[in-house]
């Protein structure tokens, strides 16, 4: 079996039940950058503990990202064909991250100022798959049909990510801290 068809050499992309494409059209830009954000969201888990609570709440948010893909690469004619949950974003998908975001949040005290991401590699990764679910966001709103799930989603999901992170800082480095950094050049140098 080959891992390519070459059907996508003259630029175009196929869709979810049927129709093709230009490969820089709206829809392959949105689920395209939800694809991304399901691989930052990978990238987290992998600097998860194994098995543990983060690792379970990151691999659902996975599966809950491919649902988004699957409604983002479907034409509005076809809409009516996809199934909630498995191809359709369901209003119980943003209840459940909302309802983590809720949870994770109680945990910590909530910073008061902007935070500086890098505490660690796991927290630094969460920043990351938050600011590519923003962007899978705004790329998203060209193509969600009237009613649709997937932006509500999306805009939770950004929150929980951050919940995420600030979970796993272990404490958040605030972004108006005095920098030791002196701008001055040093001698010798």
């Amino acid at each position: 079996m080959s891992f390519y068809t070459r059907k996508g050499d003259d630029g175009t992309t196929g869709l979810f039940y049927g129709g093709r494409v230009r490969k820089d059209d709206a829809a392959p830009e949105a689920y395209g950058t939800v694809d991304e954000a399901q691989a930052c969201c990978g990238l987290a888990r992998a600097h998860a503990p194994a098995g543990g609570e983060l690792d379970g709440l990151l691999l659902e948010v996975e599966r809950h990202l491919y649902v988004l893909m699957a409604e983002l690469a479907t034409l509005p004619e076809n809409h009516a064909k996809l199934k909630p949950g498995l191809s359709l974003v369901t209003d119980e998908m943003v209840a459940f991250v909302e309802h983590h975001t809720d949870d994770l949040s109680a945990r910590f005290p909530m910073p008061t100022e902007f935070v500086l991401p890098g505490q660690n590699p796991c927290s630094a990764s969460l920043e990351v798959a938050r600011t590519v679910v923003r962007r899978a966001e705004r790329r998203s709103v060209a193509v969600a049909v009237e009613g649709s799930h997937v932006i509500p989603y999306l805009n939770r999901l950004s929150s929980l990510l951050w919940a995420m992170a600030r979970w796993q800082d272990g404490g958040a480095v605030p972004a108006k801290v005095p920098s030791t950094f002196s701008s001055s050049p040093s001698k010798g140098h």
